[in-house]
């Protein structure tokens, strides 16, 4: 753990959480803020929170892997893929970021502006439990997306993650803000809850995005797409040691994605040849 913490690639990827975090905060609280009598339209606000992770996963997503949530964090640790240290520091980072987002929103944006500063709560006579789980099945979605889109195993052509994850969340938007106005996240939460001194059952935004998370990664990795992981080396991913299996992993998807190229062009060759 003490290795892993002291390396200047874990500095920088605390640092991309922390940063696109508050970025994503602040564009997205920015999105759901009354200009108007006329309040932003739901398709406004899911395509401000849709296009901004999709930016920032573009963006980091090589640095920190973009997690930017801690039901995603919580889900990679789950699934043996991050360690425990990684984990906390990506969501002190996570916290941090939203925390910033949004003061600096605030700070920003006339006090005649600020509306509900979309801080979550039970909309349209939505109980508490409706809203625990709504938040779960929602986040289950996209934790879904983000370990199939991130799944280095896969060898067919996954297309662009960050799109992907990214109407992943604008389709939660969609739905969940007739609801919730939609966490799946307890950062953004946290942070809009936090400046504004406004915390209604702000316990559903934590409970239901983690358990959402919590079901996706036992749905794919032990139903779905099973990982070939012994116990031993769960540990040592836990307590973050070097973990050669991932290294093999990637291995092998390269290895397998040249076996595709080579097909493809034999294929072609033998097509030319006919010609």
């Amino acid at each position: 753990m003490a290795n892993e913490l002291c390396t200047g690639a874990f500095a920088r990827a605390f640092l991309a959480e922390l940063l696109g975090t508050m970025v994503f905060v602040f564009c997205g609280l920015g999105s759901a803020l009354l200009w108007s009598s006329e309040p932003p339209s739901v398709l406004e606000i899911s395509l401000a929170f849709g296009l901004s992770i999709g930016t920032l996963v573009q963006a980091v997503g090589h640095i920190s892997g973009a997690h930017l949530n801690p039901a995603v964090s919580i889900a990679f640790l789950l699934g043996s893929q991050i360690s425990l240290l990684r984990a906390v520091v990506y969501i002190v980072g996570q916290m941090l970021g939203a925390v910033a987002g949004a003061a600096l929103l605030h700070a920003l944006t006339p006090s005649n502006a600020y509306g509900t500063f979309g801080v979550n709560g039970l909309n349209n006579d939505t109980s508490a439990g409706q809203a625990v789980g709504i938040e779960l099945v929602l986040t289950l979605q996209l934790v879904l997306c983000v370990l199939a889109t991130t799944d280095c195993r896969r060898a067919d052509n996954v297309g662009t993650p960050a799109l992907t994850i990214g109407l992943s969340v604008t389709l939660g938007h969609l739905l969940g803000i007739y609801y919730t106005g939609c966490s799946m996240n307890p950062a953004r939460s946290f942070g809009a809850s936090l400046i504004t001194g406004n915390f209604p059952v702000h316990w559903i935004f934590w409970i239901g995005p983690i358990l959402g998370g919590t079901i996706a990664v036992f749905i794919y990795h032990y139903l779905l797409s099973p990982r070939d992981m012994t116990t031993s080396e769960k540990l040592d991913v836990l307590w973050g040691c070097t973990d050669r299996r991932e290294e093999n992993e990637h291995h092998q998807h390269e290895c397998r994605k040249i076996s595709v190229d080579l097909q493809s062009l034999y294929s072609t060759s033998r097509s030319l040849d006919e010609v």
